[in-house]
């Protein structure tokens, strides 16, 4: 069995194991917290634990396993383990209820699921860190030769050997002529030509990775005829560094691959629903509960204390440039410059209740109402103004990219520093750059965590609110 074959055979076996261990801890917690509760010792316990059983497991199933993958950081496996549980708390809680199964007290279930989350994470962890150890091995490690010696493929040679557990052993490089720029470590092997004569008398070689255009196709397709003739992956590098600086993702239509520029998670029709679907119960939950109380509160102290109706009803820009409104309790007097004007930190036309509101965020809250509307989510980048989104879309490069998503009630950059008063434009450009990192990396657990913070720095009172 070649080295290719060994490897994706024990990924396989790792996934299976790795599925089969969350599952066994789900099993057991869910035994222990129906113990706790009193739900064990009933008839009804062995449906109940199969059919919890059998929802995680098809959660996990579906999330899939990332953690032999070679280029993982330890927090995405963790952030996997939280989007399985999320899916599982939804899953559960609609199939035990229309099932007529036990569900666990409220408390109960809080601290199941948490368990889960913190179990499951270190048995992830404990078996990504094995896998590492196991890579680092030199007889474990994946043997490669670099075909072209263009930008793109030297810093192809740098990703590969810059973390040991990437598990790489780069044997060296060919092209035309040798390239001073690359290190006495990555040898010069030969001309393109001579490629298939060093793979048959190096077999411990099972990976090529070839850089060069299509003008020298007679060179390139004896190599992809020798490599799918013994058993050597063939993996062709787009030379797409001379014209683009940074990271670019292939996707596929049918059997027609493509480059994208940017990663976009909310691109997957399946984390769409998530998000969705989180942000309908939260906002169910919370328009359900507090915000009742809050508007009372609210209408009878902003009629004490100025006149003019409750609710500010502004339009801004949503998901790809839709304009909406978006709903906030009123903080400044009646304007003109409403729509216009920027709040300032000691802008007259805000009121001392105004000013408490914006402090803690409570003028914030109605925009629960556009979420549960479908205008905007909990987490996203926040909405601008109609005119700042005209002006600064001209001024700063990448701008419109924030429109690709729903706009959120708080976002990335408002819970790392960039919120309140853009008054020089370097302050909107990081605003900008917080936005696509959002964007690029979204998670639910990402989501979860702005929410956290957004909620921590209301509490102790942001500075930059005003």
């Amino acid at each position: 069995m070649n080295n290719n074959k060994q490897n994706t055979h024990r990924n396989l076996l790792l996934s299976a194991l790795t599925i089969m261990g969350d599952t066994f801890i789900c099993i057991v917690l869910y035994v222990l917290f129906c113990r706790a509760s009193g739900h064990f010792w009933s008839e009804s316990f062995p449906q109940s634990a199969v059919t919890v059983t059998l929802i995680y497991f098809t959660c996990v199933l579906t999330g899939g396993v990332i953690l032999y993958k070679r280029n993982v950081k330890d927090f995405q496996v963790t952030t996997l383990v939280l989007r399985n549980v999320l899916m599982f708390m939804v899953a559960s809680v609609v199939l035990l209820n229309v099932g007529g199964f036990y569900l666990l007290p409220l408390g109960l279930s809080m601290l199941f699921l948490l368990a889960q989350v913190l179990l499951a994470s270190a048995f992830r962890l404990s078996i990504r860190k094995a896998v590492k150890a196991y890579r680092i091995k030199e007889s474990h490690k994946h043997h490669a030769i670099l075909v072209g010696s263009k930008e793109n493929i030297h810093a192809l040679y740098d990703e590969m050997t810059s973390v040991p557990y990437f598990g790489y052993a780069v044997e060296g490089y060919f092209d035309y002529t040798p390239n001073p720029k690359f290190p006495p470590s990555c040898p010069y092997l030969g001309t393109p030509q001579q490629v298939t004569d060093f793979l048959h008398t190096h077999s411990e070689v099972h990976e090529l990775y070839c850089c060069l255009t299509s003008r020298h196709a007679d060179d390139i397709l004896p190599m992809i005829n020798y490599c799918q003739n013994n058993l050597v992956h063939f993996y062709s590098v787009p030379n797409v560094s001379n014209y683009l600086h940074h990271r670019m993702y292939l996707n596929m239509i049918g059997n027609v691959p493509y480059l994208s520029i940017m990663r976009d998670p909310l691109e997957k029709a399946e984390n769409r629903i998530l998000k969705r679907v989180f942000d309908v119960a939260f906002s169910l939950l919370f328009l359900c509960t507090l915000f009742p109380v809050i508007f009372i509160i609210v209408f009878v102290i902003t009629k004490l204390t100025m006149p003019g109706p409750v609710f500010f009803r502004q339009k801004r820009n949503g998901i790809n440039g839709k304009e909406f409104y978006c709903i906030k309790f009123r903080s400044m007097r009646v304007n003109d410059d409403a729509d216009r004007v920027q709040a300032t930190k000691d802008d007259p036309r805000k009121t001392k209740w105004g000013n408490i509101m914006r402090k803690t965020n409570i003028d914030e809250l109605p925009q629960f109402i556009n979420v549960l509307k479908g205008e905007m989510s909990v987490v996203g980048p926040r909405p601008h103004m109609l005119k700042h989104t005209e002006e600064y879309s001209k001024l700063i490069d990448k701008y419109m990219v924030r429109h690709f998503v729903k706009p959120g009630i708080t976002g990335w950059s408002q819970v790392t520093g960039f919120r309140g008063e853009t008054k020089e434009l370097s302050q909107m450009e990081g605003r900008v750059r917080g936005d696509i990192y959002y964007i690029e990396h979204w998670t639910m657990g990402l989501d979860l965590y702005i929410i956290y913070k957004t909620v921590a720095n209301a509490l102790k009172g942001d500075k930059e609110a005003y």
